[in-house]
C-alpha cells in the first residue's frame, strides 16, 4: 500500500470515529432531556408512558381547588381543560410560593413529573396579558399583587 492510500484510510477512519462520537453525544442522552407538553386529557391517556418523564402540563386552574399553606409552602390545585370542574383533570402538588399572578380560573403551565396519581411540579408558570397597569394615585403597589385565592385546608 502506498503512503497516499494509508493517509486516506487514516483520514476516513478519523472522520468515522469523530462522527460516531458526535452521534453518541448528540443522541445518546436525548431521551433524558426531552420535555413533553401535554394537556390533562393527553397526560391521563398516556399516563403509563408519562410516569417518570419530565412533562409540561398546560391547562386551567379549576375553581375551588387551590390550597396553599404559607407556613410549609405547600401548594396543591387541580389543572383541567376548563376553569370549572368537569372533564379530564390532574391534581398538582408543588413546593414553594406560587407566582404573584397565580389564581383560580387562570391558565397555567406546570413542569414536573407524574406518578400516576399526582403531578409533582418543580415549576409553576402562569399565563397573563402583556398589558401593564401602573398603580393608581394613592394605591400601594403591593396591594396590586394580592391575587392568590386561598382556601382553608
Amino acid at each position: 500500500m502506498s503512503s497516499k492510500v494509508k493517509k486516506r484510510l487514516v483520514a476516513v477512519g478519523a472522520i468515522a470515529v469523530a462522527a460516531g462520537a458526535l452521534s453518541v453525544v448528540a443522541f445518546g442522552g436525548i431521551e433524558k432531556n426531552l420535555v413533553y407538553y401535554w394537556d390533562p386529557a393527553q397526560l391521563l391517556e398516556k399516563s403509563a408512558s408519562a410516569q417518570g418523564a419530565t412533562i409540561r402540563l398546560g391547562g386551567m386552574v379549576q375553581s375551588g381547588t387551590v390550597h396553599w399553606d404559607p407556613a410549609t409552602l405547600d401548594l396543591s390545585f387541580v389543572v383541567g381543560m376548563q376553569p370549572d370542574p368537569g372533564g379530564p383533570a390532574v391534581t398538582v402538588q408543588s413546593k414553594g410560593a406560587p407566582p404573584q399572578m397565580f389564581r383560580e380560573g387562570q391558565g397555567v403551565v406546570v413542569e414536573g413529573r407524574y406518578d400516576g396519581k399526582l403531578f409533582h411540579s418543580d415549576r409553576v408558570l402562569v399565563k397573563h396579558s402583556n398589558e401593564y397597569h401602573p398603580p393608581e394615585d394613592g394605591e400601594q403597589a403591593r396591594e396590586m399583587y394580592k391575587t392568590l385565592v386561598t382556601s382553608e385546608n
